[in-house]
């Protein structure tokens, strides 16, 4: 083997046997320099014999090979060898024909073609190299097909390319002159492809097209063989021991081998072992395994099996010895080295010992380490710069780091301590080659020109280029890179190339060229320097994040940046900001580290959002506001607003582990957040900032806005960050006033601002410059973003989210650095200091806005790419007081009620947006609207104003129901009829006549006036007790949504079944209600128009109810000022509560009764019915007033503070008992008893027992009203069951007789028997007793007397007519008007539920309701089953309440509407016809020629179609109206019933199921109808955002490219973009399936408990749902459903490749589930039925894994441990495991919640809830990332 290398011509070159002659080359500056080296291995020398063969042959040859720069340099070496100059072109995803064949430039305004690469090499016989043919988009090679085989070439400037033997054929007949006027051209006999490319398919990239395979000659170039890469080896590392080097050799070659291919190792880079041994060579003690996690991190990019198999290779091979080996610590200095220029001299301390190397340095200063004022230095950080340091000596790095943990600020620090400059190039997504290397642009004369970029001038100059986010660039592009990366040398589109400094400086030696000569043949070397450190994102494993692929390995050394840990952390945060709170930051590491510590994916993501950028951007905050929460900073920095609901519960979680509350400021709801420009300072709640004076006034925005607490609240959140410096990201969804409070905000700080709204073509062009062109040359504009940065103005940036992330991630640097790049060349930067530079203004902000993540919104998730750079606020609908106030603002003469409504209804339409029940989140935008019609147009009905927001649902049914009902429930009557108004008929009151007199007596006779001893003791007190305080929201529904009505609204109080109401009191003026039940004992109260009820459960103050013999009975009592908020309950003892805390005392002896009616002037009065003795407890003095009376008592009545009626037990005689106003101890004055003597007019009632007696008086208006006479006198209003009403004129103040007017009754209802009947219910023969509570209230006020009877004691006939069956109702309520002297009868519905004691509920009261008095208009009752309803029964306030309800509906459906043109006169209007006028004026309908028609087309007239005008010629209209619409004809609505009936029963026939069976399936399907509908929306968006087109560049029509306009100015064709679909990008991992398996609990006591609360039906309902809506998913989810029970805990029910297609299928296993739940062992099998399904699931192939467990779990009977089941459901991170238990005994489930992983168990306790929670599952986790 022999060569020689003298360059004369007619030398030869000889390999092995084969030779081949020289040639003097035309252009020896193209011919390789330097790439033989001096041993050449045995088979690199058979791979050149071979391509000198093919040389020798003319063949074109492909050298096909692993990554890596082996195979161009064999490619070199025989170029260099054989003396050809060499054409190069790294092919690229951008390549485009015009790259390899002729580009158009032009010069003095004419465009010329110029020659590119492969025309170049043809006619001047060089050697064209095409590196990287599987980078190259399908259809661009062919275009060298017949360039290869035949050596021919159309060109575009119209020569023609032939093949030399062709060309001197012709050539023997024509002269040279008459070819080159045909403008043929020779292709030189010389001219040979060599072509380098990866083998397609192992490798990513575009396999060959055929006919391009075919003409090339293929030759495999693998790595050199094992004992040959050994010898090299071993010459670059002597100090290394032998067998070191053969065991870092062995296992690149293990890792290179088949075997290591199939199970999904990339390639080893093998021939970065030549670097690495460098590196080993200068520290022979760095740990092997430290140096093979650099050239292969395997930890990053391999799963968990993967990294296994790696490290059994590397222990097989000795090489762990990383625990032994310690790594470098520190840099210990950095000086300029003596000897080598360009170099530095640093010394690191590895373990004991300081070892000095030399590395290349930069051209500035170098800076020792540890002397940056801005860079903390922490342990690990030191320890990465060593290491960093290290690998700078032989290779360019790589930095690996999650965002936000400080690559750029070690980067920075790096550069500045080797005295390098930095030059920054942020890359993107659609980043192409030519963006990285040369852009095109004009110069002012017109001609075209190739730009540089910064990659090319930080090379030639020396500069450190920092390559930020490599992950995000297409690999194709990166490629045109790997040969600067390896060799050092580039070919840039121009012809220029770049060259290593030692081949320069040969090549000048050779050639004797001075360097302005080569500066001429453009020729430049790159700056011995020049280093590139690249940063990255992790690569996400397994998905298409996987970007770290075999090629970038070989073309950096790799570090990680590993998150620190917390002491260093602390150190860090205490460093950059010294004056935070030392807890503050404790409590903020702990939460930190805690969940980057978890290995669940949600607490990952939820880290991710805490990074320590942002750790430190909170940080700062704090130390300018030190008394802010924690909470508040955290959930601000994760957004946890908007979080999908299970991370959230998660976040929340941790936030408590940790201790973090988020305490709630109590001044919250009471503080103003005052907002005032002041002296030249705007100050926003307690922060203030100094106004700017802007240049620009025009810029400062003005808006109209109300202030509202919440805004103000954010606002002054935003001026917090905004005077730290921060730019601001506000998130909302749509309509919250995102873009109002920007501009306000602005508006108050006086700043000018620029504005840019994004969308879904935004590019990066768009972004900073517009290029256009005026006069054929190219002109930039300034977008926005750029003037803003000039000026300092306030850049906002809306809808950020519609664009690409890969185009707003450019936005990063110019936040963090302050730099960036524009595409004219010219760069923003943060200081002065170097020309072509635009310097960034000291103000210059910016504000973006964007929509909240996730669907319904659908945009890409800005704050996930990009939210740590921001500081971000959530910004939401504002709170319903606050939202009250701006409505008001906007609607000043709407009434209150209305706006009430609205954002009432609003609210609970959110509620439901967030909890994922309907999708669309409705927002005050649309309130906004809807208040502004009203405002305009009053007399329109807000029902059918709300409609312009709902219509938009109108087609969806279930979306329809679900807001209809909202909208009902909050009284808004959308649907209602003006016409459909049903109050209870009025009946006439008999006459009121005068009955009798009642005198008191007060004779001097001493046995007619008697006094009463009194005695006073304190009372002895119990407790205090504590209690629990249980808040249930309420279920408020309005009651007049579809029609008019007394009842206001009902609600359900929250009781079980055997709960049983027994008394309801209503507390005046704060309208608090109390409802107390016994068995057991509880107090409800609630607020009339608050949306929770407490319950207070006291079955351990009364203990006796728990025998369940005694039947306890409880009357409450509310207190009054001082003692709010507090309750009296009695029942044989007295109990005082207060809010959770109760004290009891009890009185002597059982059997006492209440009187409470003064109990708000906080005292109450008991007795005993039969006893002689009067207790008075005054609750201020905690004393009791016993007084001994000389009768014996019935009952008492409190007729006024100081005057009391008793009745005698026996004769029912009345006595009055008067005592002195204040009872004190010292004076126990006297009290005295006065009889009453009665005297009955006429043949009145003999004496009555009053069953209620007014404690007050009637207004004395109200009293002339009822007596039909003018009147002023004391008064009290009395009832009995023999009158509807009396009245006592006179009593009890006067002494004279008080005269009786009486409304009597036709019978007396105590005669009336309440028979068994069919509205009674579950009655059984006749009462036993009498009942205890009279049901009886005077209403004063509204002058009328309402009391509930049962149905039997109402006289129906006369209420209802004939035909008619009255309704079944649990009561009536009989009001009494003495206004209008009528008597009404209301029916109240009859509860849901009844108790089935039914013989204790007749006790309590004789109809099957209670009922007391609700302010002064109405009552309030509560039925046996716990149903509260609010009655309006005053005349006055129905009147009132019926106007607005009519109001609400509008008058739409009453008159028609005409349409009329009002014409100014003396202008004659031709209109499109009039018509004939007909001189009869008969009706016309249709015709088409008759004016004043009503219903044809063309002509005018009314409810015609097409005419110009509507012409009322006065005839009756024909004109559908709303009722007949409605009322479609009978038969339609038959056929149409029959054919759904028909269709139906067709459908069940072909999938062979019973009409029974149907039924049974719908009870489940329609259950589950609203959350299926909602997942199957979607996944049909998820779908369709998948589907999304991208931009195809390099088209030849379409929209013009902007980054090709010069092309397009030059003339090409390929300037244009459209969108299509794009194909995935070739080897991309395909599209797997997520896989779901439902595990459902089948167990027995899932059949036995359903009785309980349905759990078994709700999982046969989530099973259902499961089925429904995956119903033709299948390429998206593979899903199976699996019972575990005490059978076992693998039975099938479902299996993944069999699914259930039709119902009946579904139905039968739904079948399966019940009948084996009902015939199964007992026994739990959760927890292997857990492990064994999240282990089976791990092993199949898909995208994602989830498992949902449903389960009834009572683990502690089976002595199962939670925290067991936790480690379980995180078993393994690849399944993601949830559970949801069914609530079970007590609190069971909520203490097993509170030991699991957050988010991932759910409870519960109603199972109505199980869909529901299924359905957030599916939302928040497998379709977050669908």
């Amino acid at each position: 083997m022999f060569w020689s290398l003298s360059s004369f011509a007619g030398d030869t070159v000889t390999i092995g046997e084969i030779s081949y002659k020289l040639k003097a080359p035309q252009n020896p500056e193209l011919v390789p320099v330097k790439h033989i080296s001096d041993s050449l291995p045995q088979t690199v020398a058979q791979h050149l014999r071979w391509i000198m063969q093919k040389d020798l042959l003319g063949q074109d040859v492909f050298l096909i090979g692993p990554p890596g720069p082996l195979r161009r340099s064999i490619a070199m070496q025989y170029l260099e060898l054989t003396k050809r100059e060499v054409e190069y072109v790294a092919l690229s995803r951008d390549t485009t024909e015009t790259d390899l064949k002729q580009r158009r430039e032009i010069r003095s305004g004419t465009a010329f073609y110029i020659d590119q690469c492969a025309v170049r090499a043809a006619t001047q016989g060089r050697v064209l190299v095409l590196e990287g043919l599987e980078k190259a988009e399908r259809n661009v090679l062919p275009v060298l097909n017949n360039l290869l085989e035949n050596r021919e070439m159309q060109l575009e400037d119209g020569r023609f390319l032939m093949s030399a033997e062709r060309y001197d054929k012709l050539l023997q007949e024509h002269t040279k002159e008459e070819l080159d006027s045909w403008k043929i051209v020779r292709v030189s006999e010389d001219f040979r492809v060599i072509a380098l490319g990866l083998p397609v398919p192992k490798y990513k990239g575009n396999p060959l097209d055929p006919p391009l395979r075919s003409r090339f000659q293929a030759r495999d170039i693998y790595y050199l063989p094992f004992k040959d890469q050994l010898e090299l080896l071993y010459t670059a590392g002597p100090n290394i021991g032998a067998e070191r080097v053969s065991q870092l050799l062995s296992l690149a070659t293990t890792l290179c081998s088949q075997e290591s291919s199939n199970l999904g190792l990339p390639d080893f880079p093998v021939d970065n072992l030549l670097p690495a041994l460098h590196i080993l060579n200068a520290f022979p003690m760095l740990s092997s395994q430290q140096l093979v996690q650099r050239l292969y991190p395997y930890h990053s990019i391999l799963g968990k099996d993967g990294r296994n198999a790696v490290e059994g290779v590397l222990s097989r091979f000795e090489l762990l010895d990383g625990r032994r080996q310690p790594a470098p610590s520190a840099i210990l200095n950095v000086s300029l080295a003596k000897d080598l220029e360009g170099h530095a001299d640093i010394t690191l301390r590895v373990a004991d010992k300081d070892v000095t190397c030399q590395v290349p340095a930069g051209t500035k200063d170098l800076r020792p380490p540890n002397s940056s004022p801005t860079f903390i230095n922490t342990a690990s950080h030191s320890q990465l710069m060593a290491e960093m340091m290290q690998s700078h000596m032989a290779k360019d790095i790589c930095l690996i780091g999650a965002k936000g943990c400080g690559k750029s600020v070690i980067a920075k620090e790096f550069a500045e301590m080797l005295g390098y400059g930095i030059e920054p190039v942020m890359l993107y997504q659609d980043m192409t080659a030519r963006d990285l290397l040369q852009q095109r642009y004009t110069l002012p004369n017109g001609d075209t020109a190739w730009r540089p970029s910064p990659l090319v001038t930080a090379a030639i100059e020396g500069k450190l280029l920092l390559l930020d986010g490599i992950h995000r660039v297409n690999l194709g592009t990166l490629a045109v890179l790997s040969r600067l990366l390896h060799d050092r040398e580039l070919d840039l589109y121009d012809g220029t190339r770049l060259m290593r400094w030692d081949r320069y400086q040969t090549l000048k030696e050779d050639l004797q060229f001075s360097d302005k000569q080569l500066q001429e043949r453009s020729i430049f070397p790159i700056h011995p320097s020049f280093r590139v450190l690249a940063l990255a994102e992790p690569p996400v494993v397994g998905t298409s994040q996987q970007w770290l692929g075999p090629e970038l390995l070989t073309m950096f050394l790799y570090h990680t940046v590993t998150p620190l840990a917390k002491a260093e952390e602390m150190g860090l945060i205490q460093g950059l900001c010294p004056n935070i709170p030392p807890e503050a930051s404790e409590q903020l590491l702990r939460l930190t580290h805690s969940l980057r510590n978890m290995n669940d994916p949600t607490a990952q993501s939820l880290a991710s959002s805490l990074s320590t950028r942002q750790l430190l951007r909170i940080c700062r905050r704090l130390s300018q506001h030190p008394d802010e929460s924690i909470a508040h900073a955290v959930n601000k920095a994760c957004l946890s607003r908007f979080l999908p609901s299970l991370a959230r519960a998660s976040l929340e979680k941790n936030l408590a582990n940790c201790s973090i509350e988020d305490k709630p400021d109590p001044a919250e709801h009471t503080r103003e957040y005052p907002c005032m420009v002041k002296d030249g300072v705007l100050t926003i709640g307690n922060v203030s900032a100094p106004v700017y004076n802007p240049s620009e006034k025009m810029k400062v925005p003005d808006v109209l806005f109300y202030d509202n607490p919440q805004h103000m609240k954010v606002m002054e959140d935003m001026l917090k960050d905004f005077l730290l410096g921060e730019h601001l990201l506000l998130v909302g969804n749509q309509g919250v006033g995102k873009n109002k409070i920007v501009d306000r905000f602005l508006h108050l700080l006086n700043r000018p601002r620029e504005y840019l709204q994004l969308h879904r073509d935004t590019t990066v062009q768009t972004l900073t410059l517009q290029p256009s062109v005026r006069d054929g040359i190219i002109t930039y504009e300034d977008s926005p973003l750029v003037k803003a940065v000039k000026h300092g103005h306030i850049l906002v940036i809306d809808e950020a989210d519609k664009a690409p992330t890969n185009v707003t991630c450019i936005l990063k640097t110019l936040v963090e650095s302050g730099e960036m790049i524009l595409a004219d060349g010219r760069r923003i930067i943060s200081a002065k200091g170097r020309p072509n530079a635009i310097v960034m203004h000291p103000d210059f902000r910016m504000l973006v806005l964007a929509n909240r993540p996730g669907f319904p919104f659908l945009g890409n998730d800005f704050f996930g790419a990009l939210g740590d750079i921001f500081s971000c606020h959530a910004v939401d609908n504002p709170k319903p007081e606050a939202e009250l106030e701006m409505l008001k603002q906007y609607g000043p003469d709407v009434p209150d009620a209305t706006l009430q409504k609205l954002v009432a209804a609003f609210g609970e339409l959110r509620s439901m947006a967030d909890q994922g029940t309907i999708t669309y989140p409705y927002s005050t935008r649309e309130v906004v609207n809807i208040v502004k019609h009203l405002q305009k147009f009053p007399n329109e009905g807000l029902a059918n104003v709300v409609r312009n927001v709902f219509d938009f649902d109108s087609y969806n049914k279930d979306m329809r129901e679900v807001l209809i009902e909202a909208l009902h429930k909050h009284g808004i009557p959308i649907g209602a009829k003006p016409s459909s108004v049903k109050l209870a008929k009025e009946l006439p009151l008999p006459e009121v006549k005068m009955t009798g007199y009642w005198t008191v007596n007060q004779g001097g006779n001493a046995r007619r006036k008697l006094l009463c001893p009194t005695e006073t003791h304190p009372i002895d007190i119990k407790g205090p007790v504590f209690l629990r305080v249980q808040g249930y929201p309420c279920g408020r529904q309005e009651s007049r949504a579809l029609n008019f009505s007394e009842e206001k609204a009902h609600w359900q109080i929250p009781m079980n079944e055997v709960n049983i109401i027994c008394d309801d009191i209503n507390k005046e003026h704060v309208n608090v209600l109390y409802v107390a039940t016994c068995n057991p004992v509880s107090l409800y109260s609630m607020k009339e128009r608050g949306d929770t009820i407490n319950c207070m459960e006291l079955y351990d103050v009364f203990p006796r109810t728990i025998s369940g013999v005694w039947q306890p009975f409880v009357t409450v009592a509310p207190l009054g000022n001082p003692l709010d908020g507090q309750v009296v309950l009695h029942e044989e003892q007295v109990v005082i509560i207060t809010l959770n805390v109760c004290v009891g005392f009890c009185l002597q002896g059982g059997g006492h009764k209440m009187c409470r009616d003064f109990s708000h002037k906080n005292w109450l009065l008991f007795y005993k019915e039969d006893g002689n003795q009067l207790e008075v407890l005054d609750v201020l003095e905690g004393r009791v007033h016993s007084i001994s009376l000389p009768i014996n008592l019935k009952s008492v009545f409190l007729v006024a503070e100081d005057r009391w009626l008793l009745l005698e037990n026996n004769t029912n005689k009345k006595f009055l008992l008067t005592k002195p106003m204040h009872m004190a101890a010292e004076d126990s004055g006297v009290c005295q008893l006065h009889s009453i003597s009665e005297d009955s007019a006429s043949s009145g009632h003999g004496v009555s027992t009053p069953q209620m007696l007014s404690c007050e008086q009637l207004p004395n208006e109200n009293l002339s009203a009822a007596l039909n006479q003018k009147i002023v006198s004391p008064n009290r209003v009395l009832a009995d069951t023999g009158c509807y009403a009396r009245v006592v004129v006179g009593f009890p103040d006067l002494m004279s007789p008080n005269e009786v007017y009486s409304f009597n009754r036709p019978v007396d209802l105590s005669e009336v028997k309440s028979e068994s009947g069919a509205h009674t219910f579950f009655r059984v023969g006749l009462r036993a007793t009498i009942a205890k509570r009279d049901n009886c209230v005077s209403l004063l006020s509204a002058n009328q007397v309402v009391r509930a009877l049962p149905p039997s004691k109402v006289p129906l006939k006369t209420v209802y007519p004939k035909d008619v069956t009255p309704p079944m109702t649990a009561a009536y309520l009989e009001v009494t008007d003495l206004n209008s002297k009528k008597l009404k009868y209301i029916p109240v519905p009859r509860s849901m539920t009844v108790s089935p004691y039914t013989s204790w509920l007749s006790k309590v009261s004789e109809s099957d309701v209670l009922i007391a008095a609700l302010g002064s208009g109405g009552v309030v009752t509560v039925d046996m089953g716990g149903y509260v309803r609010l009655w309006e029964t005053g005349m006055d306030t129905l009147q009132r309440s019926l106007m607005e309800w009519r109001n609400m509906i509008g008058g739409e459906g009453g008159k028609p509407v005409q349409i009329t043109i009002q014409r100014s006169s003396g202008l004659d209007v031709t209109s499109p016809k009039h018509g004939k006028i007909d001189p009869l004026n008969a009706p016309h309908i249709g015709g088409n020629q008759w004016a004043g028609g009503t219903g044809g087309r063309d002509t005018a007239g009314l409810g015609g179609k097409g005419g110009p005008y509507r012409l009322d010629a006065g005839h009756k209209v024909f004109q559908v109206s709303q009722v007949e619409k409605d009322a479609v004809p009978e038969e339609v609505r038959r056929a149409a019933r029959e054919m759904a009936e028909k269709a139906f029963k067709e459908r069940l026939k072909e999938i062979d199921m019973s009409e029974y069976d149907a039924a049974t399936y719908e009870r489940f399907s329609n259950a589950v109808r609203r959350q299926v509908q909602s997942l199957r929306i979607i996944l049909d968006n998820l779908q369709a955002k998948g589907k999304e087109r991208q931009w195809l560049k390099n088209q030849a029509l379409g929209e013009l490219d902007d980054a090709k306009i010069i092309d397009g100015l030059t003339g090409e064709k390929t300037i244009y973009k459209r969108r299509g679909e794009q194909d995935p990008e070739p080897g991309s991992p395909q599209q797997k399936p997520k896989r779901l398996r439902v595990l459902a609990d089948v167990s027995g006591s899932m059949y036995r408990f359903n009785g309980v609360d349905g759990r078994l039906e709700r999982s046969m309902e989530a099973v259902c749902m499961v089925m429904e809506a995956l119903e033709s998913y299948e390429h998206k989810f593979k899903y199976d459903i699996v019972g575990h029970s005490g059978d076992g805990y693998d039975i099938e029910l479902v299996s993944a490749n069999k699914v259930p297609k039709n119902n009946k299928q579904r139905l039968k296993v739904l079948r399966t589930m019940h009948a084996h739940s009902q015939f199964c062992m007992s026994g739990d099998y959760t927890l292997e039925g857990t492990a064994f399904s999240i282990k089976e699931l791990a092993q199949e192939e898909a995208d994602e894994h989830f498992v949902v467990v449903l389960s009834d779990a009572n683990l502690e009977r089976y002595g199962i441990r939670p925290e067991r089941f936790a480690q379980v459901l995180t078993s393994d991170p690849q399944v993601n495991a949830f559970a949801i238990f069914i609530g079970s005994l007590g609190d069971q489930a909520d203490r097993l919640q509170k030991t699991l992983p957050a988010g991932r168990s759910f409870v519960a306790m109603d199972t109505k809830q199980i869909p529901q929670i299924l359905q957030q599952i599916f939302t928040s986790t497998m379709l977050s990332s669908a």
